[in-house]
């Protein structure tokens, strides 16, 4: 796979962080079309924030199409449904949604998925899966590129 997670990123700007850095280790991708590391260390000023457990995530993965598709023939010069392949890059992060309430997970996948009440209790974390994804995208900027046009894993 031509994209490796980096072992150690600067994140992004975030509100209440100062220098936020993040070490990573590699893990166990789901599947077998991408790569997955987890967060074992913090740096910097991020107050309230938390490492990865099995019960409390902070992971990042990417993947790539498990079958690519290709540009089909044009029939009399026109091309029919021009399919897709989708790439994903995706963060996970346990947070708090309330006192005594089990760990929720919040999910990045350049989409945000956010438990209720997650963003006034434990701000902290909400901002560290962003400051940690835009610190990811920002190393992985060419890499990524690259495999979107190769298409190689």
């Amino acid at each position: 796979m031509a994209i490796t997670l980096p072992l150690s990123i600067t994140g992004g700007a975030q509100t209440g962080f100062t220098t936020p850095t993040y070490t990573t280790l590699a893990g166990s991708y789901p599947g077998y079309n991408g790569v997955q590391n987890y967060v074992s260390a913090l740096g910097g000023t991020q107050a309230n924030v938390r490492v990865h457990s099995a019960t409390d995530p902070f992971t990042l993965a990417y993947a790539v199409p498990a079958s690519l598709r290709t540009l089909p023939q044009a029939v009399n010069g026109v091309y029919g449904a021009i399919p897709s392949n989708v790439h994903m890059f995706n963060v996970r992060k346990g947070v708090n949604v309330a006192s005594g309430a089990p760990v929720q997970v919040a999910m990045a996948d350049l989409k945000i998925r956010l438990p209720a009440g997650s963003e006034s209790y434990d701000a902290a974390n909400v901002r560290a899966m962003i400051s940690v994804l835009v610190g990811a995208l920002n190393n992985l900027s060419a890499s990524i590129g690259d495999t979107l046009i190769s298409g190689q894993r």
